[in-house]
């Protein structure tokens, strides 16, 4: 939908609200319900306000010390959340509602360097430079519960009743099951202009995913972003909840696997130019333990890494094989890497961004592309492991030149301290495994 086209649906009364959104360290939509004439007529043009606290929060929206950007002392400033028009779109499952992404910026017009879309946005840049687009897709897995999200809350979250009781990876007499909430939300995903291919079951119990076709990488954040949060909403008003966490239970966890390529103005870049695919996979291999936080962001994020889940746990690259954190697929045009070392809760900027900045350090270094790694990569004991904490890769990405060189240290900086905050609010926590552990035995 184009602004011209909203109007006049607003004209109409077909639409009198529109989201304005940003999206938040988590991953999370942020941003406002406007009256659609406001937007038409004053924000699409010159933006609208928020509290910059947004990018300084915890996942309980909390405001915690230790950002540059944002804290007490500096009062909590605004910052301008402008409109990108290129991502207006209907909102089907929302009556009379369109949404738009925003990009941030300080009042004073300077970029706000922590915005996840910014930080995708320079690395994006950094690739134009060369003549060459980043395309992608993204994999995002999910559990369905038959339990509403308030049922789930006053429960705890114990005895859940998940929307399948085995098994249902490529079934397609359990995912029937499932279909009313599924259709609704591919179709939906349909008429808010997303390119939807396929959905499946996966292993976990009422573990689905929901697979859309391949953009550019800055399109596909944005629609990983919108139909995470529109796949949720759904669920709400069908009185389901869905999780996204990566490992909700000792059963297989929720991934996000990445398929990425590069494109120049002659199309398809990895099959025309074989040097840089090589080069560009190597710095994926150098950089993954480094850049491991964009992809892992969270203390639970960790738990998935488990040998014989398809969750990879060793730094290796092979072709067409599923134990590796990096696989290669496809033929011809169509060739491209898969990163599998992601789980459903990431961002999907700072992910891509981490893609984009570990695949331009392998060109620049001229880095040579390490043998294709052959059979059970959890079973190589010889292999660089991905981290198995966020203490681990916090620390990681904290020291690393390679995050310095490509988002800058103000950036290393506010993303290390998410991690900290998450590190001590888990540290202080005690949790039921303790109680159940502890109160009679210990």
């Amino acid at each position: 939908m184009n602004l011209d086209e909203l109007k006049t649906e607003v004209s109409s009364g077909a639409i009198d609200t529109v989201l304005l959104a940003i999206t938040d360290m988590q991953g999370r939509l942020m941003g406002k319900r406007l009256v659609a004439n406001h937007f038409v007529e004053d924000v699409a043009a010159h933006g609208a306000e928020g509290c910059n606290y947004l990018l300084a929060v915890d996942v309980d929206m909390t405001p915690v010390s230790g950002f540059a950007m944002a804290s007490w002392e500096r009062g909590y400033g605004d910052f301008l959340m402008q409109p990108d028009l290129d991502t207006l779109r209907r909102v089907p499952w929302q009556e009379g509602t369109a949404v738009c992404i925003a990009d941030l910026a300080w009042l004073d017009g300077s970029e706000v360097l922590a915005s996840p879309r910014q930080i995708l946005r320079r690395q994006l840049a950094r690739l134009k430079e060369r003549g060459w687009s980043a395309y992608a897709g993204t994999e995002l897995e999910f559990i369905v519960f038959r339990d509403s999200y308030e049922s789930a809350w006053h429960k705890g979250y114990r005895d859940l009743d998940p929307a399948n009781l085995y098994n249902v990876d490529y079934s397609l007499l359990g995912t029937a099951r499932v279909e009313p909430l599924i259709r609704r939300i591919r179709n939906s995903m349909v008429g808010a202009e997303m390119v939807v291919e396929d959905s499946k079951g996966e292993c976990n119990l009422g573990q689905h995913e929901i697979n859309f076709r391949y953009a550019d990488a800055l399109r596909t954040a944005d629609q990983h972003v919108i139909y995470k949060n529109g796949a949720k909403e759904i669920a709400a008003q069908e009185d389901m909840s869905i999780t996204f966490m990566a490992k909700f239970n000792e059963r297989e966890g929720s991934s996000c696997h990445i398929h990425f390529s590069l494109g120049d103005a002659e199309g398809p870049l990895f099959v025309r130019n074989p040097e840089v695919f090589d080069a560009f996979l190597a710095g994926q291999l150098a950089a993954l333990r480094e850049l491991s936080l964009l992809f892992a962001p969270n203390i639970n994020s960790y738990k998935r890494y488990a040998a014989g889940t398809f969750a990879p746990t060793a730094v290796a690259w092979g072709r067409d094989n599923r134990t590796c954190s990096l696989r290669v697929v496809g033929e011809g045009k169509a060739m491209r890497f898969e990163n599998r070392v992601g789980g459903a809760d990431l961002n999907p900027y700072l992910a891509l961004a981490a893609i984009v900045a570990a695949g331009l350090h392998g060109v620049d270094a001229a880095l040579d592309l390490a043998p294709v790694f052959e059979g059970d990569a959890y079973s190589a004991a010889d292999l660089p492991r991905v981290p198995s904490s966020l203490r681990d890769a916090r620390d990681l990405f904290a020291t690393s030149e390679i995050a310095r060189a490509a988002f800058g240290e103000d950036v290393v900086a506010h993303y290390v301290n998410a991690a900290d905050v998450e590190l001590a609010t888990f540290g202080s926590a005690v949790t039921d495994w303790e109680r159940f552990r502890g109160f009679e035995r210990l």
